[in-house]
Formats: structure tokens, sequence, C-alpha cells
């Protein structure tokens, strides 16, 4: 079957690799219709997670399912499904808890798998042909209607970026109707998670970015876009609350009550564009952030860097205003995404018109054209924001 591999610093190849199959009795084989790419995607492709030549890449998988195994009971050959990205047993102490993204059985050397992703156990990516799907059972989300139908683009969405941005939203900001929202980064994520809080009735949603498309594009969803390049975000900010005019009794609070993060380590120093600052977010958000405020931080953080960029460093401790934020009484919650928490919920709000995450997909092609769309999502150019490739 044809894959796309990681070849070497940002560099991608499509080969010919060993067909996927059946391992065990509980597996599924799906074949994939359609599987997007992810900015988790390049920090592989940047060489900064320690990847290997030939790790399959790819962790947003759409596709039917072509065989199951005898223990498989709940999809059958011909059913269209979704996977989400963190794969899992179903059984241990914390699936049963419904903390999916922590499982304890997917991987031997600690909690928590991934499909295509470096050091998150040993599964196969998702931009390939075919996907065997461990625990078919637990891992398969149903779909209804048909491959190539006008909700495909919406359900790929499903595995991994439009969850990611409600867990953004909801579980890590706990954004509530009426609150005021800044979302740091107008990428895939940063996009759905403005996109999340404005259908959980957000007041306002601020989207931060430095990319023209991605501006463009918060605005589409009906986010205000504040560009840093033009400034202090956080002073932006401010004085569009004062511009709009703060409602009576909250003339104290010019902030925002929640701050997302959704850039994480490859952060922008904004003073010197050209070198990365793994802090600057986290400090703006400290000074922006509401008394009794949330911040919630969806971007990665990883232990180790390990090819950093100029002005980041090989192991990434950051220095958070731990002061700022104690003062302030604010909540700051990380953490992966308990993808199956979420997938019927926001597939069933998609079937019923109440989300279209598609919004924010900017770009399709085949396997043939992964390394190109590569190249330009690495680049922020010829506005890539979110590219499907459809393998079939």
């Amino acid at each position: 079957m044809r894959a796309v591999v990681y070849a070497d610093v940002r560099s991608v190849a499509v080969r010919e690799v060993p067909d996927a199959t059946l391992e065990a009795d509980t597996d599924a084989l799906v074949r994939i219709t359609s599987t997007a790419m992810c900015g988790t995607d390049l920090h592989m492709y940047d060489g900064r997670t320690g990847a290997d030549p030939g790790l399959v890449l790819g962790h947003e998988p759409l596709g039917v399912v072509e065989q199951v195994g005898s223990g498989v009971h709940t999809v059958r050959p011909g059913s269209r499904v979704v996977m989400p990205t963190h794969l899992f047993c179903g059984t241990c102490v914390m699936c049963a808890r419904g903390l999916s993204a922590a499982c304890l059985r997917a991987r031997a050397e600690g909690p928590g798998a991934a499909y295509g992703y470096a050091g998150m156990g040993p599964y196969r990516g998702a931009q390939a042909d075919l996907l065997r799907v461990p625990w078919a059972d637990a891992n398969c989300v149903p779909l209804p209607g048909e491959p190539g139908d006008a909700y495909e683009d919406d359900f790929v969405l499903l595995a991994d970026a439009f969850v990611t941005g409600w867990h953004a939203a909801s579980a890590l900001a706990d954004v509530q109707p009426g609150d005021t929202v800044a979302v740091f980064g107008a990428g895939t994520i940063g996009l759905l998670s403005a996109y999340s809080a404005l259908i959980r009735g957000a007041r306002v949603v601020y989207c931060v970015d430095g990319v023209d498309a991605r501006l463009d594009k918060a605005g589409e969803i009906g986010a205000v876009p504040v560009d840093f390049r033009r400034g202090d975000p956080v002073e932006q900010i401010r004085a569009d609350r004062a511009r709009a005019g703060l409602p009576l009794g909250e003339e104290k609070l010019g902030g925002i009550d929640k701050v997302i993060d959704a850039v994480g380590f490859q952060a922008r120093n904004r003073e010197r564009p050209d070198q990365e600052r793994p802090d600057q977010v986290i400090a703006d958000a400290a000074r922006l952030v509401n008394p009794a405020g949330a911040i919630a931080v969806a971007g990665v953080y990883p232990e180790r860097d390990l090819h950093p960029r100029p002005g980041a460093s090989s192991h990434e401790d950051l220095r958070a205003p731990w002061g700022t934020l104690f003062g302030k009484g604010v909540a700051v919650r990380f953490g992966r995404t308990h993808d199956r928490r979420y997938t019927v919920l926001l597939r069933d709000m998609v079937v019923a018109g109440r989300a279209r995450p598609s919004v924010i997909v900017t770009h399709h092609g085949s396997l043939a054209d992964a390394p190109e769309l590569y190249r330009s999502f690495d680049r922020r150019e010829h506005g890539v924001i979110k590219a499907v490739l459809h393998p079939s």
C-alpha cells in the first residue's frame, strides 16, 4: 500500500509499505477515504520530536471498514467510520474514567498512544491507503452517509482537530455563555477553539496570529482577528474592549475571561520575529486574563526539543509568571484531548447542522501531493491552513 513517510528533516515521501493487516481478533482494517494533515505532524516534519525515517505519518483518519476480526461486534465491513487520534483499549482504569488519551494498555512505555506519532506507540499512521485499528469496537465511531459526501471534511475533523478545539474551549477553558475569549494562534486548533467558543455562547472571541490567511479565516468564522505584527496583542485587545464599552460594573475587567494557547512551544518572539520564544504566549495570557479567569493550554509543549530553532533550547522549561497567575486566582489547565468524550456529541452536532467545522479546510490533494503540501504548510505559504489528503 502507499503511505506518506517521514524521510528526513523537512522531507516526507510517498512510498510503498507493507499492507496493514489484522493482528488481533479485536482489530479492524479501514480503507482511508480522507486523512488530514495536522500542525503536530509538522513537529515531526521539522525534526523536533525524534521521528525515525520510515515512520508512516498521520493521525486524523476517516474511512470505510474493509475487514474485522472475530472479536469485533459494533462495526462491520462497509461501515463508514472515523477513528480518534488517541487510540485506546476501552477497558483499563483510565479508559473506564473517560480518560482515553491516558490509556494504560495501548503503549508499554507509558499512558496514552496515537497513530503515526513519534514516541506514542508502535502504531502506523493514517496518511496511507489502509489503517489497522486496534480495539475496533472502542476506536471506530460509526458515521452516516457515503464517502465523498457533503460531510466528508466535517467528519475527518472529528478524528482530532474539532475535538481538540472543543476540548480546549469546554474542558480546559470552561467557556460559558457571555464569556470573553482570546485565542492565541489561528491555525487549525486555534480556529476550531474559537469556533467552539462561539458555539458555546462566548460574547466575543479574539484570534491572535501573524499570518494573513489565518486572520482572514478567523474573521470568516465570526472571531475578531488581532495581528500581532501591528503591536502588542494584549494592548490591542484591551483597546478594542474599551472602544466597545465595558458593561456597567465591569470597568476594572478590561482583560479577557478565558484565554486559549493554541500555539505551544513554537511561539514567535514578538520583539525578534526571526526567533522563537516558548514562553511568549503564557506571558501574554497572564497579562490579559481577568481575575478568576482561566487559561487553557492546548498547544504542544514537549519535554525535549530535538531540533531547536533560534531562541529555543533543547529543554523547554518555561518561566511561567506564577506570581501574576496566583494573584489573579487564575485556573491553568493542560492536557491531551480525551477524544471519545466528544466524538459522538460533535458528530451529532454536525449531522444536525449545528456545526460545520469544515469551514477551516483550505486544501485537498492526493497522497502524491503530500510532499508539496507539507512544504507549504510548514512555511505558512499559499494559504494552507488545513489540508486533507484523499488516498482513494
